[in-house]
């Protein structure tokens, strides 16, 4: 289901999480649960891998990760604003020690000048460290090409944070 390289970084991901005794929560949008499902297609990922949310409405981002409302509506859920929020949400509504969330646009429709396809931002929430944002700017290849570069992404970040 999913390639090589990146089923190898859920695969790092998860036995850094186990070698370093954490448990990883994911908070999803423009990937609708992806990152959730790599990391749970490698054997043995229920020992670090607590939960995700997907959470594609501005109601279900703000009711199960808290993210305030009127800064959904002041900087649209693509934001890395929004994004640290996903990820501080997710952290506290699990028990998960680090959690990562991905919030963008993959098109083909959804882009503006300001927010084009393939803006997605990401961030990563861990117990006793400053939260972490990042925007990045994906080739409008196509949704699934997108979606799976943000997948790509945020298993990243997570390896450089464990």
């Amino acid at each position: 289901m999913f390639p090589d390289d990146i089923l190898g970084l859920a695969t790092d991901v998860l036995s850094r999480a186990r070698n370093g005794k954490n448990m990883i929560a994911a908070a999803e949008s423009c990937t609708g649960g992806l990152l959730s499902a790599a990391l749970t297609a490698v054997d043995g990922s229920s020992e670090v891998f607590d939960c995700g949310f997907t959470t594609y409405s501005y109601k279900a981002k703000t009711s199960l990760l808290g993210v305030p409302q009127g800064m959904l509506v002041e900087h649209g859920a693509v934001s890395e604003q929004v994004a640290a929020f996903m990820a501080e949400g997710a952290l506290s509504a699990s028990s998960a020690d680090i959690a990562v969330a991905i919030t963008g646009i993959a098109g083909p429709g959804g882009g503006t000048i300001d927010k084009p396809v393939g803006l997605v931002c990401f961030g990563l929430a861990k117990i006793g460290y400053k939260t972490q944002t990042i925007e990045h700017i994906f080739d409008d290849e196509g949704r699934a090409i997108i979606r799976m570069n943000s997948v790509r992404q945020a298993l990243s970040m997570l390896a450089k944070s464990l």
